[in-house]
């Protein structure tokens, strides 16, 4: 049966702290939703539950990091990203100490607490803190390879997780590379690059567009900082047109990132972006969310037939 992306992280936690004892993992009162519950019940001696004090939290991970630990700092998203900012910026990236900051609930995930629990904005703010790495899985082996990564890896990162069970898209065991995307399927029409959530999204809009003739390439960006520019050119050279998706705002975030790479080698393919447009979501059931807002794949196959009409 499929994990959650949250205890595919959670339970890889643990076998990289049974790996290397200088691992210590810190929460803010919500371990039982970020799944650092498990890594607590097997090293409660290394695990440090905070209270709510997000940037306190961060700024412990600092102090953790500056001794030779390998700290992983875990609460919701929007909350990391916000009230940890200032010490995830002075520490993490001003500082370069490898602290790795961990976003549960991403996107829309968080789906019934509303627009005070979505996470809509942080990708976009943590790829521009100098220094910072990061990585948004898109199955559970992917969640797994990418807490390993950061365990294995003195940088600091954020890894921005979900609550939900994605659909399976890799072979347990898959192995990736640090700012290499995956392509997922070969198409000759167009791509879409997509993280989290909307690549298994992009794979049912190409079964979609395949039954009205359009071939639909479709890259896993996982990996957003640092960007694989080879895969964006390579998309926009054999491919007619580019349509970036994730459960973000479109502003700043994936589809910002492959539009600087495509602005700055002077690449005129036709692109859309498939996201958050400019505006909070309401609360309601997970699905729901997608279809109104336009993250689904529906939304998707339409933008990509509006891009290939140009």
């Amino acid at each position: 049966m499929a994990k959650s992306i949250r205890t595919a992280y959670g339970e890889a936690l643990v076998r990289c702290g049974g790996e290397n004892s200088h691992i210590v993992v810190l929460d803010a009162d919500v371990s039982s939703s970020t799944q650092s519950c498990l890594f607590a019940r097997e090293y409660p001696d290394r695990f440090f539950n905070v209270g709510i004090a997000e940037s306190n939290m961060s700024a412990m991970a600092a102090g953790f990091a500056s001794v030779g630990k390998v700290p992983f700092v875990n609460t919701f998203a929007v909350f990391l990203t916000s009230i940890g900012l200032a010490a995830a910026r002075l520490f993490g990236s001003y500082s370069h100490l490898p602290i790795k900051l961990v976003g549960a609930y991403g996107g829309l995930s968080d789906a019934f607490d509303g627009p005070s629990h979505h996470a809509l904005e942080d990708i976009a703010v943590m790829r521009t803190l100098p220094g910072y790495e990061v990585y948004v899985p898109s199955d559970e082996v992917q969640a797994e390879w990418v807490t390993r990564y950061a365990a294995s890896t003195p940088k600091a990162m954020y890894l921005r997780m979900s609550r939900d069970v994605f659909p399976g898209i890799y072979r347990e065991g898959r192995t990736f590379r640090r700012g290499k995307a995956q392509i997922v399927r070969q198409g000759t029409d167009a791509s879409v690059i997509a993280c989290g959530l909307m690549v298994g999204n992009a794979l049912q809009a190409a079964e979609l567009l395949e039954k009205r003739g359009i071939s639909l390439r479709v890259v896993d960006m996982f990996c957003i900082k640092p960007i694989d520019r080879e895969m964006i050119l390579r998309c926009a050279s054999q491919t007619r047109a580019i349509v970036s998706a994730e459960e973000h705002s479109v502003i700043g975030g994936l589809g910002g990132a492959v539009a600087e790479v495509l602005a700055r080698e002077g690449c005129g393919v036709p692109m859309r972006f498939v996201g958050m447009r400019d505006c909070h979501a309401e609360c309601g059931p997970y699905a729901e969310l997608q279809q109104r807002y336009g993250l689904d794949a529906q939304a998707i196959a339409d933008a990509v037939c509006e891009a290939l009409e140009k």
